[in-house]
């Protein structure tokens, strides 16, 4: 059953990325001024410490509808290893939703959806690991010019499955 749903799963997941891009070239033919409210952004992960090295790239692309909603796309791809221990591909996208009501204050919604493929060091006799992993976070910022801080709590959090350490994480997200 579980194969099922991860299968369901992943081709709504691409599915609703086709049809996105679809309306973007659509609209790009309709409407001189499409890219004027294309905005892009992301964000560039680093972090390294004795054996440890983790590095992503999440580049995102949103569409303004009007002053308070932006619907938009995201890609992520991660790597990460630690020595005598494990290696980890990460890769996947995102649906994103930004709302802001008043100019100061973004609510933000994104589905993200991960290949996690995890190679466990053969002497800690782990099987290696590959699955879909979903998240769906829920957050809040403070909203500044091109840039919005805040936090996000993913709703569908597992401990035994997550990439993340936590169901709460601080964000820092800028579009140009």
């Amino acid at each position: 059953m579980k194969n099922v749903l991860d299968l369901l799963i992943k081709k709504w997941f691409f599915g609703v990325l086709f049809c996105l891009f679809s309306i973007t070239l659509n609209a790009q033919n309709e409407q001189s001024d499409f890219w004027s409210h294309v905005r892009f952004g992301g964000s560039l992960g680093l972090s390294f410490g004795d054996g440890f090295f983790s590095g992503t790239l999440a580049p995102s692309a949103i569409y303004e509808l009007n002053q308070y909603v932006a619907l938009g796309v995201g890609l992520n791809g991660t790597y990460s290893s630690r020595k005598n221990y494990h290696k980890s591909t990460i890769l996947g996208g995102s649906l994103i939703g930004l709302f802001r009501p008043i100019n100061e204050l973004q609510l933000s919604a994104e589905f993200e959806e991960l290949h996690v493929s995890r190679n466990w060091d053969s002497r800690l006799a782990i099987q290696d690991e590959d699955y879909w992993y979903p998240a769906l976070f829920i957050g809040a910022g403070y909203h500044a010019q091109n840039v919005t801080i805040g936090i996000r709590y993913d709703v569908l959090y597992d401990d035994n499955k997550s990439i993340y350490a936590n169901a709460w994480m601080p964000f820092v997200r800028v579009y140009f």
